[in-house]
């Protein structure tokens, strides 16, 4: 027969016994923050405001008995060992890792990899730190890790800048080069492609009269800032591989490789590629195409016949060609190579409106191609006169020019300077103040009726 009265006596009792358990953990783990928060206070005072000499001596003992108390631990001091790293103490680059590596410990979730890895190899690279090759190793393991957070522009140009220069050494082959250059290259157009759109959003909010909040304001110039860091350094990784990336250096080595690649077709499609990017003048170039289409008619080889349709003047079949080759793309930077492509040759054609239209989905591809922008720039400046009826209207359109032109400089900071220029030639043949105010336009809209469409605001006075 069950005792109930014992039984509900041991029940209180483990109840008891919980709670009283519960309490004092409770109170243990109040006094480990409390003592924690003492032992943290004493880095992050001195840290907040910069005064790493007072915060060093307790940083240690943070990491020791505190090691998970906050995120802050590992990002004040992440900053205390680059400030003495910089002042020439170089014995704090293994302090900076081991801080890094336990944020990643600790923080996996609010650590970016990529990031974290390649700004370590870049803190050795600009101190010295081991081989080259070393060097590189970290950079391309920071890349395996995490190619998403390895966003860095300064980085990215040492991980390809220590491949060139390791092949020059004669420890990289030349072939590896080249197979960076495309994963580099890829990278470049895909930060910059983010960022235009971002900037090109807020250039169309602009456009269309709305006033950009402060927060949009300082975004704009974030994108901007940010999108001529991707152009400099796509300007500096060509350079870099320039010296070797030309005919006199691809047509060896791709005629001594072309009878063991010629099934690859990974290979055809890559060496293609470069010999058709530099135009080298080669029957190599037809052979490889003529292989590649053989084994697997691709959008690659369908564009490399319309560049050899071209070559020989037949425009037809080479537009043929392009539009084959954008229809079984599906790489968003090599479909962009083909709309411009098409596009060229529309223009050559004066076609402009068509052309137009290939500049336009260029640029729903890559948002920051600031020579799209200039040749519609081109375009309507060149229309003129199938556009109005009279000569202030027929003039009027340069400022629809100017405007594109505008916005090639402020997308693409590679040809700002040339962009610039040109949008400043424009309004030079645009209408005078004189001519506004003889005409009574100040304020108002000119409309074109030709392929242009649109209208365009004159300027008040």
């Amino acid at each position: 027969m069950i005792n109930f009265e014992k039984l509900t006596t041991m029940k209180t009792k483990t109840i008891f016994f919980v709670a009283v358990l519960g309490l004092v953990f409770s109170t243990s783990t109040m006094a480990q923050m409390d003592e924690c928060l003492t032992t943290t206070s004493l880095f992050y005072e001195p840290a907040k405001v910069k005064n790493y000499e007072a915060a060093l001596p307790h940083y240690g003992k943070v990491i020791q008995e505190c090691p998970q108390y906050n995120l802050a631990t590992y990002q004040y001091g992440v900053k205390m060992f680059k400030h003495f790293i910089k002042g020439g103490d170089k014995s704090k680059i293994t302090d900076l890792e081991k801080a890094y590596q336990m944020r990643i410990q600790y923080y996996p979730s609010k650590s970016k990899i990529g990031d974290i890895y390649s700004d370590i190899a870049q803190i050795k690279y600009d101190n010295g730190i081991g081989t080259k090759m070393q060097q590189f190793q970290e950079f391309d393991a920071a890349f395996a890790k995490d190619a998403e957070t390895f966003k860095s522009p300064k980085r990215i140009y040492t991980y390809f800048s220590l491949a060139k220069d390791l092949y020059e050494s004669g420890e990289k082959d030349i072939q590896e080069v080249f197979d960076l250059y495309d994963v580099i290259v890829a990278k470049i157009n895909k930060e910059e492609a983010y960022y235009a759109g971002k900037l090109t959003a807020l250039l169309d909010k602009q456009e269309a009269g709305t006033t950009l909040s402060k927060k949009e304001a300082k975004r704009l110039k974030g994108y901007e800032k940010n999108l001529g860091a991707y152009g400099k350094i796509r300007g500096s990784v060509d350079g870099k591989l320039g010296s070797i990336a030309d005919c006199e250096n691809l047509i060896p080595l791709y005629e001594k490789n072309f009878e063991a690649k010629k099934n690859d077709v990974k290979w055809l499609k890559g060496a293609a590629g470069r010999l058709n990017a530099k135009d080298c003048d080669t029957p190599l170039f037809y052979q490889m195409v003529q292989q590649l289409h053989s084994l697997q008619p691709s959008a690659a080889s369908a564009f490399y016949l319309g560049r050899l349709a071209e070559k020989d003047g037949n425009s037809a079949d080479a537009l043929d060609y392009y539009n084959q080759a954008v229809e079984l793309e599906t790489n968003p930077d090599q479909k962009v190579k083909y709309y411009r492509s098409i596009a060229e040759n529309f223009r050559k054609k004066r076609n402009y409106g068509k052309a137009r239209t290939y500049y336009r989905k260029l640029l729903e591809l890559k948002p920051n191609d600031g020579n799209s922008y200039l040749k519609i720039a081109q375009m309507y400046a060149k229309s003129s006169d199938g556009c109005a009826d009279n000569v202030f209207d027929k003039r009027a359109i340069n400022w629809l020019a100017a405007q594109m032109a505008d916005k090639a400089a402020r997308v693409d900071p590679s040809i700002a300077k040339t962009a610039r220029a040109a949008a400043s030639s424009y309004r030079q043949r645009a209408p005078t103040k004189t001519e506004i105010f003889s005409a009574g336009k100040a304020g108002t809209s000119v409309s074109f009726k030709c392929w242009v469409g649109g209208s365009v605001k004159v300027p008040s006075l």
